[in-house]
């Protein structure tokens, strides 16, 4: 069984559940309730409770960056001069206004924020440093690095 900090205990078909939506988000109640071999309506109220508890955040199409036009993807490290609140707080909403960042994390280390970007060339990429990162105020220093190849992706939580 897991548990979250609210003390919310998952059981073994609630796993089932979220194993099976992480692989097609698709499923209809019907298809679901099937697969984890239990009814449609304790599945659906099951469904319904992991969706009110915060389990299942949303449901979402995953398009192909690349087919999409969306050619580089990025890491930027960003280190900020100060960590006054208004500072961080500017540089985060700043950010999140960004349709290019896919990921935005506060971390530990050399540098304070991790950015994954999606840009459709190198242009692209030197425009949205230059117009969108330099000018937030307190950014002291940035690190880009190009992903040359994408090995592995996917948002499936490893639920054993």
């Amino acid at each position: 069984m897991i548990k979250n900090l609210e003390n919310i205990v998952l059981d073994d078909l609630d796993k089932c559940v979220l194993r099976a939506l992480q692989v097609d988000g698709r499923l209809s109640n019907v298809e679901l309730a099937r697969k984890i071999s239990l009814s449609p309506p304790a599945t659906h109220t099951r469904l319904k409770r992991l969706e009110r508890d915060g389990y299942i955040r949303h449901y979402t199409a995953v398009v192909d960056r690349e087919k999409a036009g969306y050619d580089l993807l990025c890491f930027i490290h960003i280190s900020l001069q100060m960590h006054q609140v208004m500072q961080v707080e500017k540089f985060r909403e700043a950010t999140r206004k960004m349709p290019e960042v896919l990921e935005c994390h506060h971390i530990t280390g050399e540098y304070d924020y991790l950015l994954k970007v999606a840009l459709r060339n190198r242009k692209d990429l030197e425009k949205f440093v230059v117009d969108k990162i330099t000018p937030i105020p307190g950014v002291a220093r940035i690190h880009t690095s190009l992903a040359l190849a994408e090995i592995k992706s996917t948002m499936a939580l490893p639920l054993d």
